[in-house]
C-alpha cells in the first residue's frame, strides 16, 4: 500500500511509489482523484458526474483505495470516498499541477456543483421540516454568536493542527474552527446529521474536513492524535457523559485540549420529553469531576448567561481542559488502529 507519513517530504519506497503512480495513471482514476480531493462523494454521485457505470466506477475506486490514494468511509448503507490522509498527500501535489481550466477538469467540476446543489436542497428541506424545533431550542439559551465568541476566546491563539468534533451535528463547529487546522474530523452517529454537516462543509469549501459515522462511546478515530477535541451541546443527550469524556480524552495528543460546551444545570423538564435530553444540564463541579476522572488537568470554566432582557433563558457553560502529557512522554504519538 502507498504510504507517506509526511504530507510532502518523507521518502517513499520504489514499489509503493510505482503502485501509486500506476493507480493514478489512468484517465477515469485521475478524474476521480480530482473529484474526491474537492469533496467526499458516494459511488452513485461519482457515477452521475463521470457518466460511467456503477461497476466500472467501483472497480476504479477499489484500485485507488488499495493503492492508498483514496479512503472509504461507511455511513449506514452508503460509503463516501475521499483522498487518503497519508497517501493522498502526494496525490494532492500532483493535482495542484493540473490546469483548473482544462476542459475535462472543468466539466467534472461543473457536474460536481450539481451534486453539491442537490445536497444543499436536501439539507434545506430537512431544516425546513424541523425549523420550529431548532428555533425553539435556540430561543432557550444565550445567543449562539455570544457562545461561539466565548469559545473562540477560550481556545485562544494556541495552534492546533488536528481537530476532532465529537457529535458534530450540523457541522457548525467544523465550519467555525477547522480553518485554523490542517486536518479536521467530525463524528456523529446520525446519518441525517452527517448529511447536514456535509452540505455545510461543501458550502464553506472546507477541503481539510472529513466526516465519519460512529458512536461517541467508541469513536472511529485515532488515539493520541488530536490537538483539540470539541464536544458542543452533546453531553446532555448521553446516559454516560463521563464515559464519553474518557473516550474523548483518549483521542487527545500530548498537551492537547478538550473543549466542552453544554447547559448549566436547569429545571426545564419538557426538554426530556420533547427533545430527548437525558440530563437537564450539568453543575460545574460535576463536569470538572468527569474531566479529572478522564485524566485531564488545568480545567477552566466560563459561563455565558442570558443578557439583560433575556430572563428565563438557560445559561451555557464552557469548559476547557488540558492533556497533562508532554511531547517527550514515552507513548505512541498516533495509534494506527481506531480507538
Amino acid at each position: 500500500m502507498f504510504m507517506s507519513n509526511d504530507r510532502s517530504t518523507s521518502p517513499i519506497a520504489f514499489p509503493a511509489l510505482l503502485a501509486g503512480l500506476e493507480a493514478a495513471g489512468e484517465e477515469t482514476r485521475l478524474r476521480i482523484l480530482c473529484l474526491i480531493e474537492a469533496a467526499e462523494l458516494t459511488v452513485s454521485e461519482l457515477v452521475a458526474i463521470l457518466g460511467q457505470s456503477q461497476p466500472r466506477v467501483s472497480r476504479h475506486l477499489k484500485l485507488l483505495v488499495e493503492a492508498g490514494l483514496a479512503m472509504r468511509q461507511r455511513e449506514g448503507a452508503w460509503a463516501f470516498f475521499r483522498l487518503a490522509e497519508s497517501g493522498g498527500a502526494l496525490a494532492r501535489d500532483w493535482l495542484r499541477r493540473l490546469d483548473p481550466a482544462d476542459p475535462v477538469v472543468s466539466a467534472d467540476r461543473t457536474r460536481l456543483e450539481v451534486v453539491r446543489e442537490a445536497r444543499r436542497r436536501q439539507a434545506a428541506a430537512y431544516f425546513a421540516e424541523r425549523a420550529v424545533d431548532w428555533d425553539q431550542i435556540r430561543a432557550l439559551h444565550a445567543p449562539e454568536e455570544r457562545v461561539e465568541a466565548a469559545l473562540i476566546a477560550m481556545i485562544g491563539s494556541k495552534p492546533y493542527r488536528n481537530l476532532l468534533d465529537l457529535g458534530t451535528g450540523t457541522g457548525r463547529m467544523l465550519e467555525l474552527l477547522s480553518p485554523r487546522a490542517a486536518r479536521a474530523v467530525g463524528v456523529d452517529q446520525s446519518a441525517a446529521m452527517l448529511a447536514l454537516a456535509r452540505a455545510r462543509v461543501d458550502e464553506a469549501g472546507l477541503r481539510n474536513v472529513s466526516l465519519r459515522q460512529g458512536d461517541i462511546y467508541a469513536p472511529p478515530v485515532e488515539r493520541n492524535a488530536y490537538d483539540l477535541v470539541v464536544i458542543h451541546q452533546v453531553l446532555h443527550f448521553l446516559d454516560d457523559p463521563a464515559r464519553a469524556l474518557g473516550e474523548a480524552a483518549r483521542a487527545l495528543a500530548p498537551s492537547g485540549r478538550l473543549a466542552l460546551v453544554d447547559f448549566d444545570a436547569h429545571d426545564q423538564e419538557f426538554l426530556r420529553d420533547e427533545f430527548a435530553h437525558r440530563r437537564l444540564g450539568f453543575a460545574v463541579q460535576e463536569v470538572e469531576g468527569f474531566l479529572a476522572e478522564a485524566g485531564l488537568a488545568n480545567v477552566r470554566c466560563e459561563r455565558v448567561p442570558p443578557a439583560v432582557g433575556e430572563a428565563g433563558k438557560l445559561t451555557v457553560v464552557l469548559w476547557i481542559a488540558d492533556d497533562p502529557r508532554i511531547i517527550s512522554d514515552s507513548f505512541p504519538k498516533s495509534d494506527v488502529e481506531f480507538a
